[in-house]
């Protein structure tokens, strides 16, 4: 069953869709982000921020996201983060 992964400020990736999240750091990466934006391909979850993860999907879709990719990734492995009290519930 397909299970919605929340990516910053009310947008959600189907977690079925997702192939990969990274960092936005690497040379390679800002070139496909690049690329996806002038295909039309990208989808921007930033509200504005600084774009720290980068998630691709299965239809080559690039989505770009303000929160770190180890907070996307616990989320997607079905970890819920309280940043405010230190704990981590499952």
């Amino acid at each position: 069953m397909a299970r919605l992964i929340n990516v910053g400020f009310g947008n959600a990736v189907n977690s079925e869709k997702i192939v990969a999240v990274i960092s936005p750091d690497a040379a390679p990466i800002r070139r496909m982000v690049q690329s996806a934006k002038a295909e039309g391909r990208l989808i921007d979850a930033t509200q504005g921020r600084k774009t720290k993860a980068v998630i691709i999907t299965q239809e080559d879709h690039v989505i770009v996201s303000a929160l770190q990719p180890e907070t996307i990734t616990r989320r997607f492995s079905g970890k819920i983060d309280f940043e405010e009290k230190g704990e981590i519930h499952e």
